[in-house]
């Protein structure tokens, strides 16, 4: 399929204003197609006979197309472009087509519930995906109210942008939106168990597919109060009330995206409804995730980005507000604790490998470019520099000049400089300048505490991109029990001068951007250093925890500090900790990249035992049950040794673990252990798979199987996703969690695959979509083999001019970058003689990330993810 560019968005916006559309879909004609109508009103700014453009539809069979009344040739059709010519004034378009559903969550996804065999079907319109349902102007700008009915099964409900009347057929009738743009339509239908409520004027309601019924009871309550609390928060900042009318949260099956902030139908990966025990962690992604989409109805919704490059306006003031209303109106009050410890990393990954880019940046040529930046960039790193944006001009300008935009621009588009243009007026500084060195530049900067004259101490700032950044910040001072005994508001202008430090002599640590205000990683000195090596797990204040550890991390990945350094770190300073985000960081960045990759082979079984004791000990010892949770999945994920193998066995067996009952994900967890070792096989498998015949047991099933030391397994698992296309992409996930495993015991089964990889993912990717090809590229690369021909077979393979889609070259470099990151410091490590002044391994623009690394429950150990948690990362992996 083609992809828009930019220069062709702007001349079909110049030309045309799209007055309404009519959508009309038929969901009963089988388990392949619906059938798709839609009928365009527009209009054209210079008519005539050479009046030309294009609509987008992207259908399995294009039926009939009509302009004007002029029956129009369907075989004109070309690369999901549709022509049209001699454009009038006033025009009207009929497009009538069979859509297929699709099983990669784009378009229009179908699901059927292994439990009970229903069929759900819901819409990802996102980006370019809407033409796969319906013809349209595809592009941000062209916003138009959308009036959409749905013809559906009997005993189906059909949820959508506002509320729906079912008439006689089955067919249900939605009131016509506001203005909004076509990748927003949103239709999510089936068998539905809903939950109404309603708060302030405002019809909520909840739903999920029937056979999750007791879950959605279950935690109805508790997504209704966050629900309620960020309505109220949002209302006493915005002057604009929530514009949308009604407001329904779908929780649907397969979702690629944490979620998508269809006005009115916000849609949201199913792993947000908790079938298992979960920690107070994942309770607060969640509610992240609930404030982050809401923040959506006024920036990117109420008032859109004209083209991609403003993806910022959306994504990073989602983000942000999210943060910043998730920690001052919901119970989660330590919200930016997690934010420090799980979702700045991934931006600060992001930001350090060959592919990073502006928050803000110019040259978005296509949608397929586009659709590369949702990121940790776009997310984590935008979101800090709002925070910092709101340090230095203050909240009440900052939200001031926010509701001159909604208000200037309200259910239209705009860009970035229309909203400096506002925080500028409100405020009177120079948010133009600053927006130049924040949000048009690379890099990461550092803010390190150096000696200065007289044995004093300095704050001293280095930039990885091309200028310093100015920087308002608190400088926090510490005593040796880590207890804060002061400190100062600082502002570094990016003039490079040192701030001396002339309070800080008798301190023992002295910690950089305390209360985590801008982005920015820090460097303690020596000093600084043994205080957090002594004391760290005593420190009270979480998100200052938070802080050290993330910089204990950078310094890892940077090869300043040596691995072996971090494990003793774990093993001394996280036996009290308390905060669950902490913990879990903490655990994750231990077993993978440091055991897994970071240190030498030969290293890797002593450090996962190192690592499985303290994780027992805070298991037996720990009296918050979030807690006890995380650190029995990491026990789980490090236990490797034949005494632990038993002992997961007989876990298994009796359906407890050291005094924590076994649920469904704890089970898949331990047998995906025994089964990568060898301990368990097809028996067991299929034994817990009629024991847990959901969806979830499915993906454990082939993530089980992938992971098998069986060749025969190997091949049937590399087959069904390389070589034939059936499987939908979560199950196409779980087998790439399982396939590739670390550690010496499958090395030789696996290294005939690490060339076959590099030879047919291209193919696969392109048969299937970005979606597929961001898979491949991340949980499918074989980063387990951190070794130089492995990452020469990379670098060959992205050196190719043809043969890989955007999607997977991008994803397959950042792998390749995290590789080169952990083929670097395992050489470091190997040395023996320690890492401290061993310079960055960064410095060509390389960044290790926890972020790439999945843990042995097969979620994503990155953005947003605690082990075992969902993720809720960018579009394609967490929250939109």
């Amino acid at each position: 399929m083609g992809v828009l560019t930019r220069v062709e968005a702007v001349e079909r916006r110049r030309l045309l204003d799209v007055r309404s559309v009519v959508v009309g879909l038929d969901l009963t004609r089988g388990a392949e197609l619906f059938g798709s109508r839609t009928e365009i009103r527009f209009a054209c700014a210079e008519p005539g006979p050479q009046a030309r453009t294009f609509v987008d539809v992207k259908p399995a069979a294009l039926r009939r197309v009509v302009l004007n009344g002029r029956d129009l040739d369907p075989g004109l059709l070309a690369d999901g472009r549709f022509p049209l010519e001699a454009l009038a004034a006033e025009n009207e378009l009929l497009v009538e087509a069979d859509m297929a559903y699709s099983r990669t969550g784009e378009g229009m996804h179908r699901f059927v519930d292994p439990e009970d065999g229903e069929a759900y079907v819901y819409t990802q319109a996102f980006l370019d995906d809407g033409p796969r349902v319906f013809a349209a102007f595809d592009q941000p700008d062209l916003k138009a109210p959308y009036q959409v009915a749905v013809r559906a099964p009997e005993g189906w409900r059909v949820v959508g942008n506002t509320r729906a009347v079912e008439r006689d057929g089955g067919v249900w009738e939605f009131e016509a939106t506001r203005p909004i743009s076509s990748y927003l339509v949103a239709v999510v239908a089936g068998p539905l168990h809903s939950v109404w409520d309603e708060h302030d004027g405002i019809p909520l309601g909840l739903h999920a597919r029937r056979s999750l019924a007791r879950y959605l009871d279950a935690d109805a309550p508790e997504i209704l109060e966050i629900t309620r609390q960020c309505f109220d928060r949002y209302h006493a900042v915005f002057r604009e009330r929530y514009p949308f009318g009604s407001y329904d949260q779908c929780l649907v099956p397969e979702f690629n995206a944490g979620a998508m902030e269809n006005p009115g139908c916000v849609t949201f990966r199913e792993e947000y409804l908790f079938r298992a025990a979960v920690t107070e962690a994942q309770r607060e992604e969640r509610g992240l995730v609930i404030a982050h989409e809401m923040a959506h109805m006024w920036f990117g919704d109420l008032v859109t980005m004209r083209w991609w490059d403003d993806l910022w306006l959306n994504e990073s003031f989602a983000e942000f507000m999210g943060q910043w209303v998730l920690a001052s109106a919901t119970r989660f009050d330590e919200a930016w604790t997690g934010f420090a410890a799980s979702r700045k990393p991934w931006g600060y990954a992001a930001d350090q490998r060959p592919s990073t880019h502006p928050v803000a940046p110019t040259d978005v040529a296509d949608t397929a470019q586009a659709l590369l930046n949702f990121d940790g960039i776009s997310y984590a790193k935008g979101a800090s520099a709002l925070r910092q944006l709101m340090a230095w001009l203050g909240e009440e300008a900052f939200l001031a000049g926010a509701n001159a935009h909604f208000a200037r621009h309200r259910f239209g588009n705009a860009g970035l400089e229309d909203l400096l243009d506002a925080l500028a007026a409100e405020s009177g500084r120079d948010v133009h300048g600053w927006a130049e060195r924040w949000l048009r530049t690379t890099g990461v900067d550092t803010l390190r505490v150096v000696e200065g004259p007289g044995g004093g101490r300095q704050l001293r700032q280095s930039a990885a991109g091309p200028v310093l950044r100015p920087h308002v910040v608190e400088v926090g001072l510490y005593d040796a029990g880590l207890r804060r005994t002061g400190g100062s508001a600082v502002e570094l202008r990016g003039d490079g001068a040192p701030i001396g430090l002339t309070a800080a002599g008798a301190a023992e640590l002295v910690l950089p951007n305390d209360g985590d205000l801008t982005y920015a990683k820090i460097r303690l000195d020596e000093r600084g250093m043994r205080a957090v090596r002594r004391g760290l797990g005593g420190m009270a204040d979480s998100l200052g925890r938070a802080l050290l550890w993330a910089s204990v991390r950078d310094a890892v990945r940077d090869g300043e500090l040596d691995p072996e350094e971090y494990l003793a770190l774990v093993e001394g300073q996280l036996a009290g900790e308390r905060s669950v985000r902490v913990l879990e960081s903490a655990l994750v960045f231990a077993q993978r990249p440091v055991a897994d990759l970071y240190l030498p082979a030969e290293r890797r079984k002593g450090a996962l035992e190192r690592l499985a004791e303290v994780c027992r000990g805070l298991v037996e010892g720990g009296a918050d049950p979030g807690v006890r949770l995380a650190a029995l999945r990491g026990l789980i994920d490090a236990s490797e040794g034949e005494r632990e193998l038993v002992a997961l066995a007989g876990w298994l067996e009796e359906g407890e673990a050291l005094g924590v009952p076994l649920d469904p994900e704890l089970r898949w967890r331990i047998l995906l252990r025994l089964g990568s070792a060898g301990a368990a096989g097809e028996a067991e498998i299929a034994a817990e798979l009629e024991r847990d015949p959901s969806d979830t047991g499915a993906e454990g099933a082939a993530r089980c199987r992938a992971a098998l030391p069986d060749p025969a397994a190997k091949e049937r698992a590399w087959a069904s996703v390389f070589e034939a296309d059936g499987l939908s992409n979560y199950l196409l996930k779980a087998v790439l969690q399982g396939f590739w495993q670390p550690g010496a015991r499958q090395a030789e089964l696996l290294e005939p695959y690490v060339e076959r990889y590099f030879a047919q993912a291209p193919g696969a990717a392109g048969r299937r979509g970005p979606a597929v090809g961001k898979a491949l590229g991340s949980l499918g690369f074989p980063g387990h083999a951190a070794d130089p021909r492995t990452l020469g077979r990379a670098e060959k393979c992205l050196a190719s001019e043809e043969g890989l889609t955007e999607a997977l070259r991008r994803a397959m470099a950042d792998s390749a970058d995290d590789l080169r990151r952990a083929v670097r410091v395992r050489e470091l490590a190997a040395g023996g003689a320690g890492l401290a002044g061993a310079g960055s391994a960064g410095s060509a623009g390389s960044a290790g990330s926890a972020g790439s690394a999945v843990s042995a429950g097969g979620a994503s150990a990155g953005p947003g993810a605690g082990a075992g948690a969902a993720g809720a990362g960018g579009k394609t992996e967490g929250a939109e």
